[in-house]
């Protein structure tokens, strides 16, 4: 099972690595022509695809801000989960970043080995990869198809009255004919999941994953003027070697795919885990909601998978607030602290530790089963430590793609030596 995820990511990186341009190359197509991943950009960015012409799949996963959603709340924090396209629906899970989603594997049932981990962590058995925090859509063509029925986000009735609006764009009937046959409009279904198609083409094209971090850069060649350097003596250098340490935190056992060096390292492994994650009651309050989120259990009715989700890439985290899949931490630093928090609780310890954002105690896991008690309860950096915690946020602001590097606090960014 092993070998065989392997050649699963394996060949799925190849095949992405082309679907970057036009599939019309030949000099015959129309001159309006426009590739299926233009299409499929249009598609991403149409507001008429939801009920009330107010919603696209931008809305909840914005272009400008590593493609997730940075809409306010009254509060003035982002909103820990979207609000519909009636204006007031609202979810119970965190958008997710759709930056590099077209890395996560089919979903699978397999097993992966990881990298730079001792024998305690050497290899995942467990579900692996598919769209959405708890891996029902097999791959980005199938979870493009779900927001626009979905009555709390996009509210179409059916996948007729999608086809429908689509009917209502000239360019479009071209684009679909010229990409999916002359007939494709025949069929609501067939012209329904040709839209899903084009979406995921646009997501899975080099806009959403450009490789062109801090990080990415200091793996240029010497010489190239592009390369870049941290600073031995930084906050982020010592962030670098805190995470890739199998010494000092467990890190890079979930959030590395590659062996260290890889040029297109998504840092994520795509397990699945539940790490103790509370209730996010402020969201609760608002979405009226009552029921246990058991995550993957959702999709595969088992017990032992209740409470686990799919690990997120760290790419643009720095800029993706907020975290967890249910948008529980509005900090980053927060996060590190309840790791700390659940590291000490794995080892049967009692951190003593406040949440800082509510001053008040953790509350208890959601999910108190299954929790990965074992990759939690590893490493011996303390990150209530604020050198470690500080350093190790150091790092993951420099996973943040040239183009949101802008969003970074510019204080920040100084102090960390980027």
């Amino acid at each position: 099972m092993r070998e065989q995820y392997a050649f699963i990511v394996g060949v799925g990186l190849a095949l992405l690595a082309g679907c970057g341009g036009s599939d019309s190359g030949s000099s015959n197509a129309p001159q309006n022509s426009i590739s299926k991943v233009e299409l499929g950009k249009q598609l991403f960015n149409d507001v008429s695809l939801s009920a009330n012409r107010t919603q696209s799949c931008a809305s909840c996963h914005n272009p400008q801000h590593g493609f997730i959603d940075n809409r306010l709340g009254e509060d003035g924090q982002v909103l820990a989960a979207s609000i519909g396209d009636d204006g007031v629906s609202v979810g119970d899970r965190n958008a997710p970043t759709a930056a590099y989603a077209q890395f996560s594997p089919e979903f699978v049932a397999g097993s992966r080995q990881r990298f730079n981990t001792d024998g305690d962590f050497a290899l995942y058995e467990g579900h692996l990869g598919g769209q959405f925090h708890d891996g029902r859509a097999v791959d980005l063509a199938a979870q493009a198809g779900g927001p626009p029925l979905n009555p709390l986000e996009m509210n179409m009735a059916s996948k007729a009255t999608v086809v429908a609006r689509l009917l209502e764009n000239d360019d479009y009937q071209r684009a679909f004919r010229e990409h999916f046959g002359a007939d494709i409009w025949d069929d609501a279904e067939a012209a329904y999941e040709a839209m899903t198609q084009a979406i995921g083409e646009f997501e899975n094209s080099a806009e959403f994953a450009p490789f062109d971090s801090r990080y990415d850069r200091s793996l240029l060649p010497v010489g190239d003027e592009a390369r870049y350097t941290y600073h031995p003596a930084s906050k982020a250098a010592l962030g670098k070697a805190l995470f890739f340490s199998t010494e000092f935190t467990n890190c890079a056992a979930c959030h590395q795919l590659q062996a260290q060096g890889h040029q297109q390292e998504v840092f994520s492994g795509f397990e699945y885990h539940n790490l103790g994650v509370p209730e996010n009651l402020s969201l609760r309050a608002i979405n009226g909601v009552t029921t246990v989120d058991t995550g993957l259990q959702q999709h595969i009715d088992d017990a032992s998978l209740a409470g686990k989700f799919k690990t997120p890439t760290l790419r643009n985290v720095a800029v993706t607030a907020p975290y967890m899949h249910n948008g529980v931490f509005n900090e980053l630093s927060t996060v590190l602290m309840f790791y700390e928090h659940m590291r000490q609780r794995s080892n049967g310890r009692d951190s003593g530790f406040v949440n800082p954002e509510s001053g008040v105690a953790w509350r208890a896991p959601e999910v108190e089963q299954n929790i990965s008690t074992t990759e939690l309860a590893s490493g011996s950096k303390d990150f209530s430590d604020a050198t470690n915690r500080e350093a190790m946020e150091c790092f993951l602001m420099s996973l943040t793609d040239a183009r949101y590097e802008h969003l970074l606090d510019a204080a920040k960014v100084s102090d960390c030596g980027l």
